[in-house]
């Protein structure tokens, strides 16, 4: 599990899959606080945006987060097969990424994009799903 102590406004935490190619960014750019699955076989095309993300995910907005000066902890824990990962914020889940089925969820559900035409990696909804969550944690915390 990959981790980071920080204060609202500043926070950059990069956690790499042991399965290639796969990597999650959770990022705190001062305004808001993103989780990116990314994908480290994409090569850049020379456009605006980083060529590696497949998708974004809202954590929070930093004007909503009630006590900016206490110190919060954030870590990543990915799956046994190193296919998904979930971004946990003081313990509780905010974001997953599934990289096995081309896909993420996240608390904020946010934000949503009009789905491409031949698109490999839906991006036009990201609702919480409890079960995703329930089913990753009883893989991880069970006795292989």
């Amino acid at each position: 599990m990959d981790s980071l102590t920080f204060r609202p406004g500043k926070a950059l935490l990069q956690s790499h899959s042991h399965t290639l190619p796969w990597k999650v960014v959770f990022e705190d750019e001062g305004v808001a606080a993103y989780f990116y699955a990314c994908d480290r076989s994409l090569t850049p095309d020379g456009g605006g945006f980083e060529p590696q993300v497949v998708d974004v995910m809202l954590v929070y907005n930093v004007s909503q987060i009630k006590d900016r000066e206490r110190d919060y902890l954030a870590s990543v824990q990915w799956s046994r097969d190193g296919r998904q990962a979930v971004l946990y914020l003081d313990g509780s889940p905010q974001a997953i990424a599934d990289f096995a089925e081309r896909r993420g969820y996240c608390k904020s559900n946010f934000p949503n994009f009009m789905e491409e035409r031949g698109a490999v990696w839906q991006t036009g909804n990201h609702a919480w799903d409890e079960s995703v969550l329930s089913k990753f944690e009883t893989a991880i915390y069970s006795e292989s």
